[in-house]
């Protein structure tokens, strides 16, 4: 057996980094074995298998870091989730359809699809080269007709339950993708593509609309329940959904008849001193007909986004309809056409925006809502001169409504106001999916000639099918004259096809549940399997997909259990949003130069050391900086486990099953017990850190005497396993290496993959390990603390004195007892209060810390735990070590020693 010197972690991994070991070979070879042996082939036949999924992918050419970070995570797991001998799903496919490919096969003068198929041929091999355990046999593109007349049937169905509309609608166009965009494809303050970064404008067109407004208060009340998903993502839905409570109200303007408000505080209408219109609202735009000041701010000043509210007044007066009060009129910026109705009543004593405007413009300021006074005192009116006060409380200078609190007077308002009307109101839209592109999913309409309007396509019809692709300007459909030309299903007469296609969330607002029957030809999917194995278990893609994916793939699942029988409700039960992948503290892009190729890496390094590197970074939903300089020390760590792993099965140790052999067993068990529950949370970067820490305490143990065979072969394979689901190929290898039975493994039949392995056991739980650990760190601390504070520069010995028993009852009763007189208490017990003054003294330390106090190990596994551990001591200070128990030395040097931190006692 090898013999390690001294010399440190860091310097060797330094002097193996340029040499490393034969990675394309190792992978190469085990790649081969699992494609020949269909490794991960999911069978039709299991019940409900854990199903991980990572978002799928536009096949843009190559994979980049995020790719590999998203697929390394459900990689992990669901290897993670084999080993602990779950049928596990995990499939992958491509979101195929899009803008890129069909800008990219223009400026090529090709074709979409030849374009994409290059593209997708190209991932899949890098996706096999990173290692991914695909069941390729369920794979999807979204391009082929085979997957689209799925779609197209969907749109048959929801048409059939009243969930589509075409109608006249403002849209937002984006003028060098000469396409529409959903709301949620507008980004930022500037209102620019979601693709291009061009400013969006506006345009009036013909659209399809799916009505996801009729799940608002679903989608919205659900949330609660998606106890696996982040609060930011779950956040980010509430807000989108933007359900408000509140009344519509009407006021009269001069010259223009009633005007209907929307507000959520109906309780301050006695307050309202200003009213505002948006600038697109139909009075606005008449009063910048008529007056030169509000057309200017309209066209040149009005900026919704910005960070101030701007206006202009009129020369319009509206009435109160509670007061009779005439108000002034203004067209602001930060009133929106979509939000509300595009005219509000302002109240600047009882809202931030309202205030500043009114500050702004001069316009009084009234406080008319004072906070709740306490019981039989008159309330007090706030100070309203340089802040809103903003709560709900009671109300002020409102006429008979004074005294009321707020929910009270929005009730008896609304009663007493003719022209007011509870309301709801979301700023969830319809969704457009009307496209005018080429390369997506024609919408399966035909419109007649002969007054039949816009039909559905029948199903026995389906798929509609794109034509050959056209390289002109606008949209390529548009000019596919003998696919336009069609007859009317209804009629027979003659019909032109609808030339939009459909918005590319489409195809992934449903494609989990195409994977699990992707041959079906009879329906999108085989709905008994899917009510067995839906719903998706584990999701990882990013957070950018929030209120777009992610609310859209839960309006569909919805709709398919209320009208095509599917038995939940909710597509994904757990939901990961990973964090990027940055360069120097920059998201990596193409357009910054800034991107580190994962081809690359793997030909240099290897895919384990490449997906090892990204797993133990950080935690999967942070970011991270790449460091090559990390990952040379990553391939050096790999390197030396197999190198370990060699040395053991040519030279096997024969050293004896004592203490210290003890202790690197419990440390093997310590391991097991907190990886598995890191890859449980999907902590895999704490899961990692604990199984190098367990291959440095190997190493240090062959460094210290010869290992005892058994343990040490244990370590090893706990080590391996532990590994697997982040570095397979280098795992299976030295899996292969140990080729012996293992623990909770011990009918292995030669040749079995690793990832058909066992997850290694613990004979301890968590909390015991945690107990033990931190006993052997604190002492080991203790020691060095003395050492340094007495100045001892040659220790000749150390003595570990645990702790008498009497202190670890005392200990249980403190931590038990809730009375008061904790001394009292303990000097009941007999066997305590023979101990005199030092039962009080111990007794006041309990007393003084009681909040904090909690249970240690028993005096005997204690001593058991640091004479296992005493060799680390010995390692380190280079003296001898014993651990004694506390009839064994004198009584001063008990009063030290305390359960979880006993007493020290060094000879120098």
């Amino acid at each position: 057996m090898e013999s390690y010197t001294a010399t440190t972690l860091s310097e060797l991994y330094k002097q193996m980094s340029d040499a490393g070991y034969d990675h394309a070979a190792v992978e190469q070879r085990w790649q081969a074995a699992w494609d020949d042996a269909g490794a991960y082939r999911t069978s039709d036949d299991v019940d409900d298998p854990t199903y991980v999924l990572g978002m799928y992918p536009y096949p843009s050419g190559k994979l980049h870091m995020g790719h590999v970070r998203n697929y390394t995570i459900t990689d992990a797991y669901a290897r993670y989730r084999r080993m602990q001998g779950d049928d596990v799903l995990h499939p992958m496919g491509w979101d195929a359809f899009g803008l890129p490919a069909e800008n990219a096969a223009k400026e090529r003068d090709t074709n979409p699809r030849d374009w994409t198929f290059d593209c997708i041929d190209t991932m899949r091999d890098q996706m096999r080269a990173m290692g991914f355990g695909y069941d390729w046999e369920r794979e999807i593109a979204t391009c082929t007709p085979e997957y689209y007349q799925w779609n197209q049937w969907l749109f048959s169905r929801f048409h059939e339950e009243d969930l589509v509309e075409r109608r006249d609608a403002e849209v937002n166009w984006c003028p060098h993708c000469e396409t529409v965009l959903a709301d949620e494809q507008v980004e930022g303050e500037a209102e620019l593509c979601w693709r291009c970064d061009t400013p969006v404008e506006q345009r009036e067109l013909e659209q399809w609309f799916l009505k996801i407004t009729e799940y608002a208060d679903e989608l919205l009340e659900d949330i609660d329940e998606l106890e696996g998903w982040p609060n930011s993502v779950r956040q980010m839905q509430r807000n989108w959904i933007g359900r408000q409570y509140g009344a519509e109200v009407e006021f009269e303007i001069g010259g223009h008849g009633s005007v209907t408000a929307f507000t959520t505080r109906l309780d301050t209408i006695h307050g309202a001193t200003f009213f505002a219109l948006a600038p697109d609202h139909p009075i606005s735009e008449q009063a910048a007909e008529e007056d030169d000041d509000v057309r200017h701010f309209i066209e040149h000043e009005a900026d919704p986004e910005g960070d101030e509210p701007n206006g202009v007044a009129t020369d319009l007066t509206a009435t109160n309809p509670v007061t009779g009060e005439e108000i002034p009129v203004y067209v602001a910026d930060f009133v929106l056409s979509d939000v509300g109705t595009g005219a509000l009543m302002a109240v600047p004593g009882h809202d931030e925006r309202d205030h500043a405007f009114a500050e702004k413009m001069g316009e009084e300021i009234v406080p008319v809502i004072a906070p709740e006074p306490e019981e039989g005192e008159e309330p007090e009116i706030p100070d309203i001169s340089e802040e809103a006060f903003t709560d709900d409380g009671v109300l002020v200078n409102s006429g008979e409504y004074d005294g009321l609190d707020s929910e009270t007077a929005r009730e008896r308002l609304t009663d007493d106001i003719e022209s007011a009307e509870h309301t709801t109101q979301y700023q969830l839209r319809d969704w457009g999916i009307s496209r005018q592109r080429y390369w997506g999913t024609p919408i399966p309409v035909v419109h007649c000639h002969d007054g039949c309007g816009s039909v559905v396509v029948p199903d026995e019809e389906l798929p509609v099918e794109l034509p050959e692709f056209i390289n002109t300007t606008g949209n390529p459909l548009d000019a596919a004259e003998e696919w336009k030309q069609t007859t009317c299903p209804d009629c027979g007469g003659d019909a032109t096809r609808e030339t939009d296609t459909m918005d590319t969330f489409v195809d992934s607002s449903w494609y989990f549940l195409r994977y699990v029957s992707p041959e079906l030809d009879e329906a999108p999917f085989d709905l008994a399997r899917a009510n067995d194995w839906m719903p998706v278990d584990q999701y990882v893609g990013g957070i950018e997909h929030a209120v777009m994916h992610l609310l859209y793939s839960r309006f569909f699942t919805k709709v398919l259990a209320d009208h095509e029988g599917l038995e939940h409700r909710e597509p994904f039960t757990n939901l990961l949003a990973q964090g990027m992948v940055q360069l120097e503290g920059e998201k990596m892009s193409k357009s910054k130069g800034n991107t580190v190729s994962p081809q690359r890496i793997v030909e240099e390094y290897g895919a384990d050391t490449a997906r090892l590197f990204m797993m133990q970074a950080a935690q999967p939903e942070r970011d991270f900086d790449w460091s090559e300089e990390g990952v040379r020390s990553t391939n050096a760590f790999l390197t030396r486990l197999k190198e370990m792993v060699e040395d053991f099965a040519t030279e096997q140790p024969a050293g004896e099953d004592d203490a210290i052999a003890r202790y690197v067993a419990n440390e093997i068990d310590a391991t097991v017990a907190i990886a598995g529950g890191e890859y449980d949370d999907l902590t895999f970067n704490r899961a990692l850190r604990e199984t190098q820490d367990l291959v440095r305490t190997l190493r240090q143990y062959a460094a210290y005497t010869e290992p005892h065979a058994e343990t040490y072969e244990r370590g090893l394979s706990a080590v391996v396993r532990l590994l697997a689901p982040v570095a397979p190929h280098l795992a299976e290898e030295l899996y292969a290496e140990l080729d012996t039975g293992e623990d909770g493994d011990e009918n292995r039949t030669e040749n079995a993959f690793v990832v058909d392995a066992s997850w290694p056991t613990a004979t301890v739980d968590r909390e015991y390990v945690t107990k033990r650990r931190q006993l052997v760190e604190n002492t080991r601390e203790d020691v060095r603390d003395i050492i340094d504070v007495a100045g001892i520069e040659d220790p000749q010995a150390i003595d570990v004195v645990v702790a008498p028993d009497w202190k670890y009852d005392a200990l249980e009763i403190a931590i038990e007892s809730d009375a008061p007189n904790l001394i009292g208490e303990l000097m009941q017990e007999s066997h305590i209060r023979e101990q005199g003054d030092a039962a009080a003294d111990y007794g006041q330390d309990l007393q003084a810390e009681r909040e904090a106090l909690s249970m240690t190990l028993g005096p005997d596994e204690e001593h058991e735990a640091l004479e296992s551990a005493a060799w680390l001591l010995e390692r380190e200070f280079e003296a001898p070590v014993s651990v004694v128990h506390a009839d064994e030395v004198d009584e001063s040097v008990l009063k030290n020693a305390a359960p979880g931190r006993p007493a020290i006692e060094i000879d120098d």
